[in-house]
């Protein structure tokens, strides 16, 4: 928090968008991964649900003291206003839509994937399904910076070849911090 004319302000900080399986923890890359983004003041923004998003969201909310807070993007369902299993219990900001879970059809104007994709300032995406997939797919068409972040290349066949793929998590760090710092510049 900063004082700005005498009240407390929240500071503005870049958002770092994790992708990933919705079922499927990626334990090995996402925790890391989760730990280093709040050390370094930053927002994380996840779809809110299970696997990657809740582990990334439970080892960034595990950081104390850090700056950032866990924002989730959830899917709503025609009854309610989140899915069942949405948020996950680590979601500090959670964003209700009335987007429902597309899965395959994520590129479609009714999908949350857009909102995830556009409000972040970077993204690092983790194996994943189709969902996932058309996530890598709009950060390529809004111009957003990606890298994804893998055990084995051999989890994704269909990239396509202007995407940064990586096995090292130093390759991420080192592109998470340029894009970054560039947008607080």
């Amino acid at each position: 928090m900063y004082k700005a004319n005498g009240s407390e302000r929240v500071a503005s900080l870049p958002i770092v968008g994790v992708m990933g399986s919705g079922n499927d923890a990626h334990e090995a890359l996402a925790e890391p991964l989760g730990r280093w983004l709040a050390a370094l003041d930053v927002h994380l923004l996840t779809g809110g649900g299970g696997g990657v998003m809740t582990t990334v969201s439970r080892a960034f909310c595990d950081v104390h003291p850090r700056c950032g807070l866990c924002i989730g993007v959830l899917p709503g369902g025609d009854e309610s206003a989140a899915m069942s299993g949405y948020p996950n219990p680590w979601v500090e900001i959670p964003i209700y839509t009335h987007l429902p879970l597309r899965g395959d059809r994520g590129m479609d104007a009714r999908s949350r994937n857009h909102i995830n994709v556009l409000s972040s300032t970077v993204l690092v995406a983790l194996p994943g399904a189709a969902g996932t997939l058309s996530e890598i797919k709009l950060a390529l068409r809004y111009g957003k910076p990606i890298i994804v972040f893998v055990a084995s290349r051999a989890q994704y066949v269909d990239l396509p070849e202007e995407v940064c793929m990586t096995t090292e998590f130093a390759d991420v760090q080192a592109f998470v911090k340029q894009h970054v710092q560039t947008s607080t510049m």
